[in-house]
Order: structure tokens, then sequence, then C-alpha cells
């Protein structure tokens, strides 16, 4: 076979060589031990928490390098590309802190290695494509649909291994003649890899985070490009990979079973092979048993879902770094208020098996995150959330934010702030008592509250109120009218001997709470008090005698 002539045949616009591809990407000026990856997915339209592990991954070891880490979009598979997909990704991925040098932006390719979306590179691989067939490592198959699958059902009769490979690849050997006869009659082809690989040899391969495994020789043809000139994924990474001087490559271990075809494409290409490290898979609990999360089941799965839930970017974040480094939480307590930024990320800490989703370390560490921001801080996100999410809320927040402020401000501060929340949906909830329009009495009293002397501490409590005292004598003022219903103005005096009293002063302020906030449990009353002003706190009370009669 005239392998160059077969590549003419095939690709006669295709003037460019390998050699000026070559020149077109040269090799980065980095200092030594730079890492140079990417983040590279496919434009579905659905980013999930997946997304965010991988891309963190790579972010992380690249800029601790001095690297550089590039967004590039492999849409190669035109059918699954969803319209508007590569904005909401790109939009995502900004949103939880993910920084790219260079790739796909909204606005089009930043970076000298473009462009950053495969569609976009058809010729380049057209390039390597031809390479491949000139060195006889690629020819042309004219099989159909119809073909492939006659010799699939015949593989499975004989038990043999499927795919086309060896002696079921019909195409693979046939001579010049009956190729330019199916040209000529405009039948389609695809390009296929001539493979010299056997499934019975094994070798021995690193990864970086899983380690040493075993790895299988692929025998398989498989495509490079499609019918319609477009490449697989596999042909399109491996030239990408190489063009844009990726380093390390840092995907999914669901790609494990493919990488004895990309070693095989770099060593055939006669490129160098990159350093491969493959992330374990997020599980969830199902029961008593693991599974691995999805997108059918788990709605935590879809980015979305912690939009909507409204959880801070800074706990995502720093959740994701919790999963994926083992002692990035030892860390977190020896540095409490050092930004995650500086945590040094080990791909030898990420644990090969994947890791484990748990909703609740994910609340705990949101509730901790948010309990050191600023009420400035809270106030900017919460609004930026409620307009998305909650517009009426958003409008209440514009219309007086020293109130909202005021509110985000109890229990904020000193060594041991109060965590009542740790999404923003939780602090909608949490502040609706404060907004006569969602106010609403929650909590009843409990059945064995005397109604009457509910109604005597509310009464008393609205002769003595003035807004102007301070704490101590408005405590004071309802302990008083604590012992002169029975009830035990002191806790100590109520534990010693309660026999003696109707009641403590904690039932006397429960009284009081349930009125002015609708719940059994509430922030400290003095401070509720103080932000809702004399007019509400009246207002309530009044109301409360009112509904009790």
């Amino acid at each position: 076979m005239d392998y160059k002539y077969l590549a003419e045949l095939l690709f006669p616009c295709v003037t460019l060589t390998p050699e000026d591809m070559e020149k077109r990407y040269p090799p980065r000026n980095l200092p030594e031990g730079a890492v140079v990856s990417r983040h590279a997915p496919s434009p579905t339209g659905y980013v999930h928490l997946g997304n965010i592990v991988q891309s963190l991954t790579s972010e992380r070891v690249c800029h601790q390098s001095g690297g550089v880490m590039y967004l590039r979009i492999e849409d190669t598979d035109a059918k699954r590309e969803v319209k508007g997909a590569v904005g909401i990704l790109i939009d995502s991925l900004a949103h939880y802190k993910i920084r790219f040098d260079e790739g796909a932006t909204a606005d089009g390719d930043v970076g000298a290695y473009g462009p950053y979306r495969q569609r976009q590179r058809r010729d380049i691989y057209h390039v390597y494509a031809k390479y491949l067939v000139q060195n006889g490592m690629a020819y042309p198959c004219f099989c159909t649909a119809e073909e492939l699958a006659a010799i699939r059902k015949r593989q499975k009769a004989e038990k043999a291994n499927l795919g086309y490979w060896g002696p079921w690849a019909v195409w693979r050997d046939r001579p010049i003649e009956d190729i330019e006869k199916a040209l000529k009659e405009g039948k389609p082809w695809v390009l296929r890899f001539r493979s010299t690989g056997s499934i019975k040899n094994k070798y021995k391969f690193y990864d970086l985070i899983k380690g040493e495994i075993d790895i299988t020789e692929n025998e398989i043809d498989i495509v490079l490009l499609k019918s319609d000139g477009i490449p697989t994924y596999h042909f399109a990474h491996v030239v990408d990979d190489h063009l844009m001087r990726t380093t390390h490559v840092i995907r999914g271990d669901e790609w494990l079973a493919s990488l004895p075809v990309h070693i095989q494409l770099f060593k055939a290409l006669g490129f160098k092979l990159p350093k491969y490290a493959h992330i374990g898979p997020i599980m969830i609990m199902d029961g008593n048993s693991k599974r691995k999360i999805s997108k059918r089941k788990d709605p935590q799965f879809g980015l979305i879902y912690y939009r909507k839930c409204g959880y801070p970017v800074e706990s995502v974040y720093e959740y994701v770094l919790t999963i994926l480094n083992s002692n990035f939480e030892d860390w977190r307590r020896a540095n409490p208020d050092t930004p995650a930024e500086e945590f040094r990320f080990s791909l030898k800490k990420m644990n090969p098996a994947g890791a484990l989703f748990d909703a609740a370390k994910l609340n705990d560490i949101s509730k901790n995150v948010v309990s050191t921001m600023s009420a400035d801080k809270i106030y900017a996100d919460l609004l930026e959330w409620a307009k998305e999410f909650e517009p009426g809320f958003a409008r209440a927040l514009e219309a007086d934010p020293d109130y909202a402020k005021a509110i985000i401000s109890i229990g904020r501060g000193g060594k041991k702030p109060r965590k009542d929340y740790g999404t923003w949906s939780e602090l909608r909830e949490y502040m609706k008592f404060f907004y006569d329009d969602t106010f609403d009495v929650v909590d009843e009293y409990p059945e064995e509250a005397d109604k009457s002397d509910i109604k005597a501490t509310l009464a008393k409590f609205l002769e003595t109120y003035n807004p102007a005292d301070e704490q101590g004598v408005w405590f004071d003022k309802i302990k008083a009218i604590a012992a002169s219903l029975g009830y035990a103005p002191e806790m100590k005096e109520y534990k010693q001997n309660p026999g003696t009293f109707r009641g403590s002063i904690a039932d006397i302020s429960m009284f009081l709470r349930v009125a002015v906030t609708g719940k059994l449990n509430s922030p400290d009353m003095y401070t509720v008090m103080q932000i809702l002003g004399e007019a509400r706190v009246r207002q309530r009370i009044e109301s409360m005698l009112s509904r009790l009669g």
C-alpha cells in the first residue's frame, strides 16, 4: 500500500504538516516544574459538582506551581451540545472562584494556544490525521451501521472480544482500488487508528492519584475522525493536550478504561506523554451502602442546587477542598483566619477511591464560614441570592439595608459567634419574623402554660416597656414581672425549690418571645426588640393579647 498516495487521496486540501503545528504552538516559557493543565468539559448545559472537583484540582496544582490553567470546550459531539451551555459553564465556574489563565470565555478565546473549542480546530486535527495515514497508522473505513451491527452480532455468537479489530476490521487491509472505488461512489467513511496492541499484553503505569495500576493494551481500531470530519474525543484531546503543552491530564477515573487508547495515540504521534491523575468518583450513602452520586437521583450533584439553597461560594469551595485533601481540615483548624486559597493542595492527599459526599459536614462547614463573615459581606451576598431566587425578599432588603444589616449583626463577632445559619435560604427563614409581611406565629405556647399567666405577663410588660432602657434595666423589669406572678426571678432559686414557684424566669421570657417573634427559640430578645422598634413590639404583644382573648 502506498500510504502517501492514500493520504493525498483522503486529505488533498491538507498542506500543513506536524512541523508547521509545532512552530505555531511552541513550548511554553515557564519555570521548571510549572504545571499546565486544563478543565475540558462538554457543553451539555448541566454543570455539576464533578466539574468543580476536577477544575479546582487542576487549578490548585497549576497555580501553586507557577503554571497555567486553561479552559477547553470539548464540543465534538454536536448531538449532546445544548445552546448557551458554554456561557452557563463559564459563569458557574467563575462563580465558584475557578480562575483560568486562558481558554474559552463568554466573549471568545483568550490565549495563544487556541482556538479552545474543538469544533474550531478541525483543520489542525486533519494535519495529524493525514500524518497517521502517511505512516500507515490510520485508514478509512466505509462500513455502514448495519455492517457494524452484523459484525458485533457474530462476535457475540463466537464469544469474541467485541469491537473493530484484527480479523473483524474488514477495511484495515483493503487494496487501494477498493478504497478509490468507495470514494468515487461517495460512500461516507470514518478514519480508524491501526492498532498494534493486544489485550494479551499488560504493563504497569503510574497514576499520580491511583498509584501504580495495571494497563491492558488496546487492540481496537478506534475511530479518529467521524464521517463529518470532526474528531472523536480520543483523537482530539491527544492532539490538543500536546499542542497546548499540557503537562498533567487531571480527569475523572471513568476515563481509565480509555487510557490504553490515549497512551497508544500519544506514542503513535510521537508526542511526549503527559502525567495522568485520575480522580475517584463522588460517592453518596444510600441506606447502609455507598453508591456513585447520580444526576438523576441526587439533586446535590448539580451546582444549581447549591445556588438555590444559597450556599456561599466560600463554603462550597472549602467543602470541596475538605473532601479532596485529607489534611485540609487539620490545616483549617490551625489556620482559622487564612484564605483557603493559601492551603497547599496535593494530589498525593487525594483518596484514590474517591470522596464521600456528606451533607451534614457541608452544612457545618458553611455555618462556620458564614460565622466569620462581616454583616456587610453577608448582606451583599444575601441580596445577590435573593434577587435571583426571592425577589420579594430582595426588595425588602434593598428598602432598608441598615435594618437588614442590624438583623444580620446579631451575635456576630467575638470568640464564639452565633452559627444559626449556613445558607442564604436559612438566613431568609431566620429573618422572616423581623418583617411584618412575613411575620407569623409559628410556635404555639406549650399546653401546660397557664393562659392567664401569659396574658398577665404580656400586659405587665407593656406597662413598663421602655425601648430606651439598657439591657440590665430591661431584664430587671422582666424579673419583677416574674416575681409578681409567682415565678422564680432567678433560675438558681427555681432549681433549688421548684415546687414553691409556678415556673421560672425562663417561662416568662418564653411568653414574651412567642408573642414578639412567633417562635419558641430566637436570638437574644433584648437585641431583637431593639431592632424591631417600639411600635412593632407593642403591636405584636397587643395582637397576641387579642388572640388569647
